[in-house]
């Protein structure tokens, strides 16, 4: 084609704006930081929250019910119940009996009525106790109780 009708020309192949060229700026890449910042967050609220479950149960050693499927949970403000072979029941590492239980129940209830409670009973321990344990803590008006268990062993066959 005489007279460059169909070729490209000097100026559109090194880069430079010919005539007709686009009246919209062209913009340059930019790296965004936001989703970044997001992911950074995410990632410290998960390990936070690692963190506070590695915490252990502070109470007097025992052989525990297994089950299923167990979490180990001890903060300072929780109220741990434990419950002995032979129906002896201890506050975290003191051993008390049922008056002791009533009156430290409705103490803590009065500092902050939504302290968890977790009731830890020994396999061997009858469950009279460990139902009595449980109706003292219900007549104390705690509605946030739980159970302490431990993971079942498999077995491999």
């Amino acid at each position: 084609m005489a007279g460059g009708g169909g070729g490209r020309s000097a100026a559109s192949t090194s880069g430079k704006r010919g005539k007709f060229s686009s009246p919209v700026p062209i913009k340059k890449a930019r790296i965004e930081i936001v989703p970044l910042i997001d992911v950074m967050f995410f990632l410290l609220a998960a390990f936070m929250m690692v963190s506070l479950s590695l915490q252990q149960s502070k109470t007097r050693p025992m052989e525990l019910i297994d089950a299923k499927r167990a979490s180990d949970d001890f903060k300072p403000d929780v109220i741990n119940i434990g419950v002995e072979k032979d129906g002896t029941v201890a506050i975290g590492t003191n051993i008390v009996d049922t008056t002791a239980l009533i009156q430290e129940l409705n103490s803590r209830y009065k500092q902050n009525p939504k302290t968890p409670v977790f009731i830890t009973g020994d396999k061997s321990a009858p469950y009279r106790a460990i139902g009595g344990v449980l109706q003292q803590v219900r007549s104390a008006r705690f509605t946030r109780v739980s159970f302490v268990t431990k993971e079942a062993e498999r077995s491999r066959n």
